[in-house]
């Protein structure tokens, strides 16, 4: 499977500054909410946020909310390390906030686990971010040989950072399914988005990705929530 989504970023940094290695460790969430309880839910978020940084290796929490479909919530958070992340994931703040939501949800909190990919850098994204921005994030899911998958991938990105109006451009891969990546894009507008979708080396990825690729691409538009001022 692979979904792109595209996000209005309205607040700083995603993966970088403080983030430099590939020992990393993210988690990457999609939750449909009752659009009545979305203030509810922001609130119940922010209180998770607020108690996560006391958590060792925490670095930073974003939420997204899909543009004209109120209620549909993407959720990024970056640790210092797989370990840290993964005792957060098991702790007593984040089975709280799952009890909190829980009456407000109308699906599944689907969070998975991801790290960096080996010979890619995580980029610095720019502190003063503005409304005009696109964030894109593509879910990309590969079936058969996966030896090449990375290497795809890593190329594309490093490719992509050279593009007019770039400002950041990442490659998360599953800490336990190998064949699931997650790419984190951040572009100047949507006009440089536009020309890096349009650029001879996304077209030659994209038809090197068709042959592993399980899904169609499926793109979707954010607007990000600022909880407290995101590090």
């Amino acid at each position: 499977m692979a979904r792109l989504i595209c996000i209005l970023l309205l607040s700083a940094p995603v993966l970088g500054p403080q983030v430099q290695n590939t020992d990393a460790g993210y988690s990457v969430a999609y939750i449909d909410i009752l659009p009545s309880s979305k203030a509810k839910f922001v609130a119940a978020l922010k209180d998770y946020e607020k108690k996560s940084q006391a958590d060792k290796g925490y670095v930073r929490l974003q939420l997204f909310e899909q543009i004209e479909r109120p209620g549909h919530f993407a959720i990024i958070e970056t640790w210092n390390t797989a370990e840290a992340r993964d005792l957060h994931t098991a702790g007593q703040y984040s089975k709280q906030f799952l009890t909190a939501v829980e009456p407000m949800r109308v699906s599944d909190y689907d969070q998975r686990p991801y790290k960096g990919i080996e010979g890619l850098t995580p980029g610095s994204l720019p502190a003063n971010a503005t409304a005009g921005m696109l964030y894109v994030i593509t879910h990309v899911d590969t079936f058969g040989p996966q030896a090449n998958a990375p290497e795809l991938l890593r190329r594309f990105a490093e490719e992509s950072r050279k593009d007019q109006g770039n400002l950041a451009f990442d490659v998360l891969q599953h800490a336990s399914r190998p064949n699931h990546f997650t790419i984190v894009e951040l572009w100047r507008d949507a006009k440089a988005h536009d020309a890096h979708v349009a650029a001879s080396h996304t077209k030659q990825y994209r038809n090197n990705l068709a042959p592993i690729s399980g899904s169609p691409l499926d793109e979707r538009l954010y607007r990000a929530i600022e909880l407290i001022p995101l590090r």
